[in-house]
């Protein structure tokens, strides 16, 4: 989900769900393969120890996925079968040594039991390594939202025609920029987490590189939107007075916006490496700095106070902030094994991550519009229904971080496991994620029918609100528990380069089922706002089942030999430049 997923996926989560909330408390003060062939003729025993000795850890049996002497299950029958497939490098011989350096891979010292072990204990041991993954993520996208939501809270008390002029702002910046920010650099998730724990570890730094260069080009289209809004809007219809302030916002955050693009990419540089506390002790900082630069620009001093566009500022050197500070830990503090020295190849092979981020956009991107279609919808029923509906968003969205949490962390770790060749594990761990997930949102389900007849004190004191909240809360909890669902499965299609696939699966859940039965039941039916929560459940079931089934029958063996290419392939690449760059050389 998102819009208000925009609250699912990054520090534009939530504006516009407060925004609205806060708007109308403000109206009522009184409510609060190609085929890959290798250069010498290899026997399959060559081949398959040039592999295992390749992927093999040195405190652990090879992979199971990848012995000789096992079958490989569906992949036996593939047409490209593992042995098939040489590694870069060179092919052992009589002088290699018995012991290569250790691929480099995220330590995990609770992952003891190897892959012949037993399925529950692997089991245990994923749901441990996902629960720790998944903490420092949720903890660095709760602090994310202060980056918006203390603009909002700033703007909304300088006056109704500001609050809206923010929600409108918000919404556009999500629609036209962070939705497609996040959707493109949701690639990283399928390249990233493979190649740290692979023979080439220098690609996670090589394909950051190469999305900063297309999210340099993306970022073009995107400031002629915000820096024209105002004409844009007025197009629209909207309010003058309103367009005009939503367009200053725009301009202002949008120098911040080159920042939250890097911030997307370099996130991801961490994470893949295990490094998933850097982001959060980054935002651990600048989140409290972010809060006093919106008082002191908005609220302080009459000599630095700027009112309306002191908020907007505030967030873009907030933006900047956590760039500068992940430019500074990156070379300072993390092992420069992941680099790539910046050369030429940076700007090879763009075309695969801008194949991968049109689907990551139609994956992310129309999950998050559809949500905006549902505010605007909710927003035609009346202030009740306005209210009511700012209140559901705002606490489906709070509860839906530990599973999105949990989504991109295990992205992260099957990746990890593909590029070791950890087909089993890989396996395991995506069935422990869907089984973790179905507990949170059990968790936070039991909540809202526990205390669904209170909850809204919580935002909001209309007793008209409460009681229309109070009757929704059952259908938001029935919901919870798929749209957990839906966050996991996203996750793991993402880890395997699926984005076409979750990309379809939304447009269809949303777009041809779930909007239109919706709107039907809300405007055909009468049922008003329960319809839009209706079809918004359906579509959630529709995306939680399809999912699910597409995960539970992945052949993971053939996953990991998608990875074994894919890296054969960038080798292919590197040899041919390096020869390109020899013959260049002027001859000695």
């Amino acid at each position: 989900m998102s819009s208000t997923l925009a609250h699912y996926q990054g520090p534009t989560s939530l504006p516009s769900d407060y925004a609205l909330l806060s708007r109308y408390a403000g109206n009522h003060p009184e409510e609060q393969h190609s085929q890959m062939e290798s250069d010498d003729e290899l026997t399959d025993n060559e081949s398959t120890a040039r592999l295992n000795s390749t992927l093999r850890r040195a405190s652990a049996p090879a992979p199971r996925c990848l012995r000789p002497q096992r079958s490989l299950g569906p992949m036996t029958s593939h047409p490209h079968h593992f042995a098939h497939i040489p590694l870069p490098g060179p092919i052992p011989s009589e002088n290699t040594p018995l012991l290569n350096p250790p691929v480099p891979r995220i330590d995990e010292p609770i992952e003891q039991t190897s892959d012949d072990g037993s399925k529950m204990l692997i089991f245990w041991e994923e749901l441990r390594i996902l629960t720790r993954y998944a903490l420092p993520v949720f903890a660095t996208h709760v602090l994310e939202f202060s980056l918006i939501m203390a603009s909002v809270v700033s703007i909304g008390h300088l006056s109704t025609t500001a609050l809206a002029a923010i929600t409108l702002g918000s919404m556009t910046a999500n629609v036209s920029g962070f939705s497609i920010i996040q959707g493109f650099t949701s690639a990283l998730d399928t390249m990233l987490p493979s190649a740290w724990t692979s023979s080439q570890p220098q690609l996670v730094g090589l394909w950051a590189q190469r999305m900063t260069v297309v999210m340099a080009g993306l970022l073009v289209p995107t400031l002629c939107i915000w820096w024209n809004a105002e004409s844009i809007l007025l197009f629209v219809k909207q309010d003058p007075e309103v367009a005009r302030l939503a367009a200053i916002y725009l301009r202002w955050v949008s120098l911040g916006l080159p920042a939250y693009a890097f911030n997307c990419v370099s996130r991801r540089y961490f994470q893949s490496q295990g490094l998933f506390a850097v982001p959060t002790r980054i935002i651990l900082i600048v989140a409290p700095i972010n809060v006093i630069l919106n008082y002191m620009l908005v609220w302080g001093p009459e000599q630095i106070r700027l009112g309306f566009i002191g908020a907007p500022i505030a967030t873009a050197i907030s933006f900047n902030l956590v760039s500068f500070m992940s430019i500074f830990y990156g070379v300072f503090y993390v092992p420069r094994t992941a680099w790539q020295p910046l050369s030429r190849r940076t700007f090879t092979s763009l075309g695969v991550l801008v194949q991968l981020g049109l689907a990551g956009v139609g994956q992310t991107a129309t999950e998050w519009w559809a949500w905006e279609l549902v505010a605007l919808a909710a927003s035609l029923l009346g202030p009740l229904e306005l209210a009511t509906q700012s209140v559901l968003l705002v606490s489906a969205s709070t509860t839906f971080q530990a599973p999105f949490a949990l989504g991109v962390a295990t992205s992260v770790r099957i990746g990890n496991l593909l590029g070791e060749g950890k087909a089993l594990r890989a396996g395991i761990s995506s069935n422990t994620a869907i089984v973790m997930a179905l507990a949170l949102s059990v968790a936070s389900s039991t909540m809202f029918l526990l205390f669904r007849h209170s909850w809204a004190y919580l935002f909001n004191n209309d007793p008209e609100v409460v009681t229309l909240v109070a009757s929704i809360l059952p259908l938001v909890a029935l919901f919870q528990v798929f749209d957990g669902n839906s966050a996991i499965t996203s996750g793991i299609l993402r880890s395997r380069g699926k984005q076409v696939t979750g990309a379809l699966l939304n447009l269809s859940a949303y777009y041809i089922i779930g909007l239109p039965f919706g709107m039907w039941m809300t405007f055909g039916w009468g049922m008003r706002l329960s319809g839009l929560w209706i079809g918004l459940t359906v579509s959630l079931i529709y995306c939680a089942l399809v999912g699910t089934w597409l995960c539970l029958r992945t052949d993971w063996d053939h996953e990991v030999w998608k990875v074994m290419r894919r890296l054969k392939e960038q080798d292919k690449i590197r040899r041919a430049e390096a020869d390109e760059e020899d013959r260049l050389l002027p001859s000695s």
